[in-house]
């Protein structure tokens, strides 16, 4: 992270410096001045930026943050509670369906009153699938005990962290904070910011870790963290957490006068702009707040008495300071960006409603609007419209439609979606060409696959147009696995890469029958869909249908997937549905940046394992994912490569036989992804080649526990040394640098480990 810095001063009593950065470089920034001990980490969109800026910085030498990538959101709240319970400071940043995912662990957190930062970078939560900006996850954090400061600009995430660390530590509070902000408005958008010069005078503000208060590594003060608990004990618990919430609202207003002596900013619970003297306001939060002024100006000017009203705080809600704001406003119009279902407004216009009601004012007029879902971008038009409604209403005396959306366009059933490509031929799919036997005597099963060249006829089961790199090797990868699978097949993605390139709604590039579910979720949901199909098969409910054949279910997910989802996985395969995982790995989480993945080897450069002075690429190794699928038992494990095509084709069909017949299968296929091996695209397929040929990627099967080594590389006299592979790749040309020669021969003595291990697998079949 490159940080261009000036020497223009602010008011204030301490130096600062301006920056010109975004919102996430701020969140970085500020949490690397403070120094945190831990951050636990997962990957999402908009909120990846935080973590890899901050590894940036730790490769640099910047600071000495200790960053634990997680195996997906849930792990990465819990490694943050941990850490907090263990008395030092903690931080974090997520966004969206990543928030969800550990929301189980924020009452946790909150109830056991132990603090920390949470950058909350806001985004909708699917689905559909969306990963622009609104506050449908923020929404979901008004309830978890999380006292919660908004974040309009980058400015204000960079101030709002550093205030938010004093708050959370503050005696009379003892909670961990969120700081909210927009995510790609405020995340991704640069602007001047000004900043403490000195690490010194950031750490003389927010003070010394507090040591009066019990953690869990005191020995002379053990102590039990989470305890179970009765009534009345737990009742008391909650009431002194809610005691506590509301004096966060006043710790808040002591600290940012602090802040303001020492910076020249404020951020007062309120941030009211000309309400002097309103009778007309509109209320909206973060970035739309700042473009709500202008037309507030422009209002003023032809006579009309407007203002606005944007909180910089909303838990606790500031009940009492919004009542008094509206006390003389005779009509206001809120704008939420996101909805409260069923409720007739979104929360905001609830809790306004109830500020309102609870301070005796009946007679201020409340508009509520749904408006900016999904990233929808918000102008000063759109303001002069939310405007326009309170107006009228002032005008009038009433409001005519309390509650609607603003910006939706009405469905118009002329446009509806035709279809483009028809479902494919039973009979093209089906040729007869791929037969798979079952020896009764051995057990074993017996192959024909026919060459390549005659399958071409076999419909391609992905329409081209999707929006993949060049070079991308996930499609290619899995139309040679697809051209193994005789018949129908039911396919379910991931989130990921092959996702999201393929479905960008109205258009879709799958011709056959698709399902979209979340990381941790695909393996769970498609044996529900498995299981549906039997039973409804079984009581005769499909007949109409004419099924000339058993569908394959099949889900294909990236190697995050098999992270953040293994546990899913790992269930699917202990009850052995009748499906397939197939798994892409190309080493790292590319959908959200090329972050480091489990599956991601040592020492290679992702966008979370940078290389710097202090840090050569990722510092531990690789998941061996096809050893883990293959201790859960289930009929069939393999490894595959499109550099080896007639391998995988046999593969294919013995994947589809045992799904159809015995249970799940798991198979991983490596592919190559340029953009961020930063290598040349055409040399993607070699690449593949090598990696198989230096034994990193073996290709192999466990059939029914027993191993067989497919492709020995050593017997065709094939083997090459790692660092011939690893060369040819600017992810990892630096291993090759002799100041990299230890990190280059613990990744190779790891292979040959393993290299070693799978041949007395494939010996002894007992292994």
């Amino acid at each position: 992270m490159a940080i261009e810095i000036n020497e223009e001063v602010s008011q204030g009593t301490v130096e600062q410096r301006m920056v010109y950065e975004s919102g996430n470089e701020m969140a970085a920034y500020a949490a690397h001045q403070i120094n945190y001990h831990i951050m636990g980490y997962f990957p999402i969109s908009p909120s990846t930026e935080v973590a890899q800026f901050l590894d940036l910085m730790k490769a640099n030498g910047q600071h000495d943050i200790k960053l634990i990538p997680a195996d997906g959101e849930h792990g990465s709240a819990g490694i943050c509670y941990g850490a907090s319970t263990a008395g030092g400071r903690v931080f974090n940043a997520t966004s969206a369906n990543g928030y969800l995912y550990m929301l189980e662990q924020m009452p946790v957190q909150s109830g056991t009153r132990f603090p920390m930062v949470l950058n909350l970078v806001c985004r909708s939560v699917s689905g559909p699938l969306n990963i622009h900006g609104d506050h449908s996850d923020l929404y979901y954090a008004l309830n978890t005990g999380w006292p919660i400061l908004m974040c309009r600009d980058p400015q204000a995430v960079y101030d709002m962290n550093i205030i938010a660390i004093k708050l959370a530590e503050d005696p009379e509070v003892r909670l961990p904070v969120i700081v909210a902000s927009d995510g790609y408005f405020t995340s991704h958008q640069k602007r001047r910011v000004q900043t403490f010069a000195h690490k010194s005078d950031v750490h003389a503000f927010i003070g010394e870790p507090p040591k009066q208060f019990p953690h869990v590594l005191d020995r002379n003060n053990p102590i039990t963290v989470g305890p179970y608990m009765n009534e009345p004990d737990y009742i008391n618990n909650c009431y002194q957490q809610s005691v506590a919430m509301y004096n966060a609202g006043e710790v808040f207003d002591r600290i940012r006068q602090e802040y303001r002596v020492l910076t020249g900013r404020d951020y007062p619970i309120l941030d009211l702009y000309r309400m002097e003297d309103a009778e007309v306001a509109v209320f909206l939060m973060n970035s739309a707040s700042e473009i709500i002024k202008d037309v507030v100006d422009q209002l003023r000017a032809k006579g009309i008495k407007a203002g606005s009203i944007a909180p910089n705080m909303i838990r606790p809600f500031p009940q009492k300071q919004i009542a008094e704001a509206l006390k003389n406003v005779k009509a206001v119009t809120i704008g939420d960006r996101a909805d409260s279902y069923g409720a007739y407004g979104g929360n905001m216009t609830m809790e306004i409603k109830a500020a309102l009601f609870t301070e005796g004012n009946r007679d201020t007029m409340v508009i509520s609007r749904i408006y900016g879902l999904g990233g929808k971008d918000f102008y000063a038009e759109d303001g002069h419209r939310l405007f326009e409604l309170a107006i009228e209403a002032a005008q009038k005396g009433r409001v005519d439609v309390p509650f609607d959306y603003y910006g939706h366009t009405p469905g118009d059933p002329n446009k509806k979606p035709q279809r483009v490509i028809e479902p494919m031929k039973y009979e093209d799919l089906k040729t007869g060409l791929i037969t798979v036997d079952k020896d009764e005597t051995t057990g074993q099963l017996k192959v024909k696959v026919p060459p390549i060249r005659q399958l071409t006829k076999k419909p391609k089961r992905l329409a081209p147009g999707h929006g993949a790199c060049p070079g991308c090797g996930i499609f290619s990868g899995l139309e040679l696995f697809f051209k193994g699978i005789e018949g129908d097949i039911v396919a379910l993605f991931h989130t990921g890469c092959a996702m999201v390139v393929t479905t960008g709604y109205p258009y879709s590039s799958h011709k056959a029958t698709y399902i979209h579910n979340l990381f941790q979720s695909g393996a769970a949901t498609l044996s529900g869909v498995v299981e549906m199909f039997w039973e409804r098969k079984r009581r005769g409910e499909l007949e109409h249908l004419n099924l000339p054949d058993d569908f394959t279910f099949v889900m294909i997910t990236g190697d995050g997937g098999m992270d953040i989802g293994m546990g899913p996985a790992i269930g699917a395969a202990l009850r052995n549905h009748k499906m397939i995982i197939l798994e892409y790995d190309n080493e790292g989480y590319m959908n959200t940046g090329a972050q480091l993945s489990y599956s991601t080897p040592l020492g290679h450069r992702t966008s979370t394992s940078n290389v710097g002075k202090n840090q050569g690429g990722k510092l531990f190794h690789h998941k061996d994912t096809p050893q883990i699928m293959a201790a859960t038992n289930i009929p069939y494990v393999f490894t595959g490569s499109e550099a080896n095509p007639q391998d995988l084709l046999k593969k294919a069909a013995k994947a589809q036989y045992y799904a159809q017949n015995e249970g799940l299968v798991y198979g991983k296929i490596l592919i190559t992804c340029p953009l961020n091996w930063l290598s040349e695209e055409q040399i993607g397929q070699s690449l593949i080649d090598q990696a198989v040929n230096s034994c990193f990627f073996p290709l192999y099967e466990v059939e029914n526990g027993v191993t067989t080594i497919t492709f020995n590389p050593e017997e065709k006299n094939k083997r090459i040394p790692v660092g011939d592979w690893l060369k040819n790749m600017g992810k990892t040309k630096h291993l090759t640098k002799p100041e990299y020669a230890e990190a280059l021969q613990s990744f190779e003595n790891e292979v040959e480990r393993r290299w070693s291990r799978l041949k007395a697998k494939h010996e002894n079949p007992y292994l």
